[in-house]
This record gives structure tokens, sequence and C-alpha cells, in this order.
């Protein structure tokens, strides 16, 4: 990638429809079920990615810099999901971000998480979205934790996990505002502790964190 910035409409704006093209490509009936109505009779779409981020890139104050080799990270706990996902980028040679061209130079599965201890450190590398009484919340608000307990709960009833999850707060970065095609996004990257099922920190690390991980928020390091 040679262009030396993205716009800031096109770092999180483009991320569905990157997602539901590589699933379409595959499993036409499985992207428009999601697109449509969601996953498993739930509104939830457990599918993650993350922004495009670039190595080496000089920050720059008010801009999103780019160039040179960077990555795109996503994933689902799916496996049907996750599994089109892999194929579909196995077939292609450049993938369209918004105004942007990217040419793939590898596709690369990431190792398996492990946590069988019952309990998971997890660094976000993009914000974390929660609302309560619709406003969105940072991680030192005071119902952030207490909502995100919420979230992954549900999460895990769509999946069919079980449900018992603890959260601890332990850090976050600082607030971050983006302009979308259906409106503002405002949260921050955060590091949380979270206690639950082996399986369910598996599939969150596979899913990310909070609201909109389908257009590249939450993501887990």
């Amino acid at each position: 990638m040679n262009v030396p910035e993205m716009s800031w409409a096109d770092v999180h704006g483009p991320a569905r429809g990157v997602l539901y093209d590589l699933l379409e490509g595959q499993d036409p009936a499985l992207s428009e079920e999601l697109h449509n109505s969601g996953w498993a009779g739930t509104p939830l779409r457990p599918i993650g990615i993350s922004p495009p981020l670039f190595d080496g890139v000089e920050r720059r104050k008010g801009v999103y810099a780019t160039g040179g080799k960077g990555h795109v990270w996503m994933g689902s706990p799916v496996p049907r999901i996750a599994g089109c996902l892999l194929a579909g980028l196995a077939g292609r040679e450049r993938i369209r971000w918004g105004g942007t061209w990217m040419t793939l130079l590898g596709v690369r599965v990431g190792a398996p998480s492990e946590h069988s201890s019952g309990v998971a450190e997890f660094g976000t590398l993009s914000p974390v979205l929660l609302k309560h009484e619709g406003r969105y919340l940072l991680p030192d608000d005071e119902p952030f934790a207490e909502r995100l307990r919420h979230n992954i709960r549900h999460k895990a009833d769509c999946l069919g996990l079980p449900n018992e999850v603890e959260v601890e707060v332990l850090e976050q970065g600082p607030r971050r505002r983006f302009d979308m095609p259906k409106g503002w996004r405002i949260g921050a990257c955060a590091r949380v502790r979270v206690g639950a099922a082996p399986e369910l920190l598996d599939a969150l690390h596979a899913w990310g964190l909070g609201l909109s991980t389908i257009e590249g928020f939450g993501w887990i390091r």
C-alpha cells in the first residue's frame, strides 16, 4: 500500500462490507442470513475484524497514517464462518478497503488460544463500544464493566456456552470518535480481565469485545 494516509471515515467504515463480500463469495446463504437477521435466531453476528494497521509507519497527529506492509485480522468463533473467511481470502489477490486497494501478500491462520485457567486478560487494538441509556461508555465510566459483562453473557447465549462471567477493567486508552455510515461511534481501547468458561474465553478471543465487532471495534490483540 503506497498511499500516505487513509480517510478517517475509511478506518472502520468499510469493514462490514469487506467481511460480507468474503462470505458471499463462499456461502451466499450464510452472508445473507448474517446481514439480514443475525446468527442462530439472535441479532448478533459472531464475527470480528480489525482496522488495517501498518508496520513502522510514523504516527502523525490527526492523521491515520498508512504505507508499506500492514495487517488486517479477522475471525469468528463459529467454524462455518471462520472457514468461509479463510477460503475467501485464499482466493484473493487484492481487497478493496473503502477507497483503497490493498494487495494481499499472504494469509496466516492465528495460533489457537488457550484459556484453560478460566481467566484471561484481553487487550484491544481498536476501541471497545458499549452503550448505556443511549450513550456510549468509556472504560472508566461506572457502568462499563457491568455492560461489558452483559454483552459477554449475551454472546455466550448466542453460542450456547456457559454464561457466568466476571469482568474487571484494568486499563484504558484515549477516547476515540469515528464517523460511520449510521452515525458516530465512541469508545476507547481497553485491557480487561475476564473470568469465564475456557470455551467462552476462546470464543471472545476470535470474536472481540463489545458492540459492532463486525465494524472493526473491540478486536483483541
